[in-house]
């Protein structure tokens, strides 16, 4: 008999039907020579410091740093969870060969590897592999099934990802909380939340310290046109109201028109992070709805697998882009400028040196079951669209720049032409952010200009002044953990910097939600907001690897190098090990008598949520 372990029973139920298991039974499915069962996620986490010793199992200062000598396993304290798990273990003791069907990706190896560990599986195990839920995707996984060792090293970065999360999130927990902490308040730290607070702190004091200065622009109308100087802005006034005297009587005149043309590139498809920045922009979704809703439409086998961190898609899968549009029958006026010619392949869409295990977000070719609530069908529309949208033409424009002068002083005026809509026409029936860029004076329509003619203008100086940086909304501070901080809108640049970027696509969302459910942050609107506690929790920590952006990147490298094979898995623990030692010596010759309070629930009396895994 051949047991599938799979993530969640409506995964299992799916597999079992592909494989003819239609016999149910309490916790699993059998029949033609297999058996489907089921974890609930997680089953099994790493053990809590109490398992290890009774030391550890009240909060002292005493016990720190607290570091296993081998770290293991648990069962999590769960009725439900641990009748699975017998169920699990039962099979696995009948069964002659198991296939790992967990959810594609580094947490659904840690998940399946865990139980198998747990329930101390020695049986042969081969991996299914898939990026979507579709019939196909199902059986084309079981005829290609993978070696488990295959993937020891992604379980092994997982691994090192989840002890790593221990060390540091429970050790700086109780150690923060102990020496800082208002009325025994838990004062929580994590190797990844703390950095995104960071973000969030950092750019709130920007804000706050944030000086406006007012500036002024010298201006001229010619023929309707508006022409900016082309020097600099004027800090005093007055300077620039000596030119405008000096010009205002003396006659403008045109001394170049160059025209060129521009192009603009489709926009990529999806990762999981820019489909939240999205959705955020244009739904009001908070990230993890957005994370939600796709995983909700990649079960109902309608788009691809969702926690993914590349834009590509691998050369084999554009045989199977045309039949995918032609299954998107309701967008029939979008596809008819598609049909009749080839569809374009370009290195930007289709590239299997940046695709490893999984491809970007694209529908999947089966027709929208019924019943979709609105959030779904308004995500499916986005990610539908951005699909179509790689295989039209680029936008195209024609760039007008018009050179004058009036006695020493150059101008310009700016205008585009758009030659050709290109992909922009799949949005042309959707509200843009670029709809406000009609207003741009580089965006006007100019007219006709004859080189050497000249007349009266109207120059005037234009008052304007500084803007601070704009708060974080879920959208740009998803965009900063990716980026470690930088402010990037290039998208190769963004490409670049994904290998450095703090957490996981998948575990982002959670990061933020957790910074609310800790009082740290708040939203007002869509801004995301630092408390008074982020800020006094920032003021104390003077470990930089704790709190900066860029250093916890290079651990984010390193773990994905461990993914890859190229990093020991025993240098990245012992890093942390290192650094943890000397937080805790740190922070306990803090003589201060600094004190934080926050609005979290929890309290210190128990602190039994506290011990949980803080990343």
């Amino acid at each position: 008999m051949i047991l599938c372990i799979t993530e969640k029973p409506s995964v299992g139920r799916d597999i079992a039907r592909i494989l003819g298991a239609t016999s149910r039974h309490d916790g699993y499915l059998e029949g033609n020579g297999y058996c489907v069962t089921w974890t609930f996620g997680h089953l099994c986490c790493l053990k809590e410091p109490s398992d290890y010793t009774a030391d550890w199992k009240h909060w002292s200062m005493s016990a720190l740093p607290m570091i296993p000598p081998r770290f293991g396993i648990r069962l999590i304290n769960n009725d439900s969870y641990k009748k699975q798990f017998q169920v699990i273990s039962d099979l696995i003791l009948k069964c002659d060969e198991i296939i790992n069907c967990g959810d594609a990706g580094q947490e659904g190896e840690l998940i399946q590897r865990w139980v198998m560990q747990k329930a101390g599986c020695k049986k042969p195990v081969k991996r299914l592999w898939i990026n979507s839920m579709t019939d196909d995707a199902i059986r084309d996984g079981f005829n290609n099934l993978k070696p488990e060792k295959n993937y020891e090293p992604l379980y092994m970065a997982g691994l090192c990802r989840a002890i790593g999360d221990w060390v540091l999130g429970l050790n700086a927990t109780r150690l923060y909380s102990l020496k800082y902490g208002e009325r025994g308040q838990i004062l929580s730290i994590g190797r990844v939340q703390t950095p995104t607070l960071a973000l969030v702190v950092n750019r709130q004091f920007e804000i706050e310290n944030f000086k406006p200065q007012d500036y002024w622009e010298l201006k001229t109308i010619y023929r309707d046109v508006v022409f900016s100087y082309s020097g600099k802005k004027f800090e005093i006034k007055e300077k620039g109201e000596e030119i405008v005297n000096q010009i205002k009587d003396i006659p403008l005149v045109i001394n170049d028109i160059s025209k060129k043309s521009g192009k603009e590139a489709p926009p990529r498809l999806f990762d999981l992070t820019s489909i939240q920045v999205e959705c955020n922009k244009k739904l009001n979704l908070s990230a993890d709805e957005t994370l939600k809703t796709v995983q909700s439409l990649y079960e109902k086998k309608v788009t691809t697998y969702p926690r993914v961190d590349t834009t590509y898609l691998p050369e084999d899968v554009y045989k199977k882009c045309g039949p995918i549009l032609n299954s998107l029958t309701q967008y029939k006026e979008l596809l008819e400028p598609l049909r009749g010619r080839k569809l374009a392949k370009n290195k930007k869409v289709f590239d299997n040196s940046k695709v490893t295990d999984h491809h970007a977000i694209i529908p999947t070719g089966q027709h929208l079951p019924s019943g979709l609530s609105d959030s779904e069908l308004k995500v499916f529309d986005i990610i539908a669209r951005r699909f179509i949208s790689v295989f039209y033409p680029d936008f195209t424009f024609m760039q007008t720049i018009v050179s004058a002068n009036c006695d020493k002083y150059n101008f310009k005026a700016t205008g585009k032409t758009v030659t050709s809509l290109g992909w922009k026409a799949v949005y042309s029936d959707v509200s843009t952010d670029d709809d406000a860029s009609n207003d741009k004076e580089e965006d006007s329509i100019l007219p006709e200009f004859t080189k050497g003619e000249s007349g009266q203008h109207k120059p005037k100086l234009v008052k304007k002044t500084t803007q601070p940086p704009k708060f974080y909304t879920e959208g740009t501070l998803l965009k900063a953990m990716e980026t470690a901080g930088a402010s990037v809108e290039d998208e190769d640049l963004r490409e670049a910097l994904k290998a450095n970027g703090i957490g996981r696509p998948s575990t982002r969302a959670a990061i933020i939600e957790i910074l609310y459910k800790r009082g740290y942050i708040v939203k007002e609107r869509k801004s995301i907001k630092a408390t008074q506690a982020a800020k006094d929790l920032m003021a104390v920590i003077n470990e930089e690897l704790l709190k900066s952006a860029k250093l916890t990147g290079i651990w984010e490298g390193k773990l994905r190098k461990i993914e890859s094979g190229d990093y020991s898995p025993e240098e990245f623990i012992n890093e942390i090990k290192a650094l943890v030692y000397e937080i805790t010596m740190s922070v306990m010759k803090d003589s201060s008598d600094r004190r934080i309070l926050t609005t979290q629930i929890q309290t210190e009396p128990s602190k039994k949520k506290s011990s949980k895994k803080k990343k």
